[in-house]
């Protein structure tokens, strides 16, 4: 039996206000493809992290390049389901795209301040072969001399 499973959103309610307000911008930017106003979810400190990069990329202006570069290197890219922390200061999102004939599955690990402000945003992506893909396609895409790897 085949079976696609599309889990709504959480209830937003239930989260703090300024968190679910921060996860429903975030949501909206999504669907419109359109990261344009993602330094208004950042905070300054934000840090970005990937297996697709060595290490950690820092501040609102590489983590806003690197998320908008994301979104338009992926394919029929969708969110499944959510998970969050009892806090819920820390979202799990769940994730499926493609790039080209390659599928993926990830998650994209969340952490927000009191204010909804994103303060952590961690990606892990499987399979190993569209993760390879992906950071190629990343690495082609991304303003090497921005993000200081040029």
């Amino acid at each position: 039996m085949s079976v696609e499973a599309r889990v709504a959103p959480l209830d937003h309610s239930a989260l703090p206000a300024a968190v679910a307000k921060s996860l429903e911008a975030w949501h909206a930017m999504i669907a419109a493809e359109d990261l344009s106003d993602i330094g208004s979810l950042l905070h300054p400190d934000v840090l970005f992290s990937s297996p697709a990069f060595w290490h950690p990329y820092p501040g609102p202006v590489k983590v806003g390049h690197v998320l908008q570069t994301a979104i338009s290197v992926f394919e029929d890219f969708r969110y499944h389901r959510e998970f969050v922390t009892g806090d819920g200061q820390d979202i799990v999102l769940e994730f499926s795209a493609r790039l080209g004939d390659l599928e993926l599955k990830g998650i994209d690990m969340i952490g927000f301040d009191d204010d909804g402000l994103i303060t952590r945003f961690e990606v892990m992506i499987r399979p190993m072969k569209s993760l390879m893909a992906l950071a190629e396609r990343m690495k082609a895409s991304l303003d090497l001399k921005l993000m200081g790897m040029a």
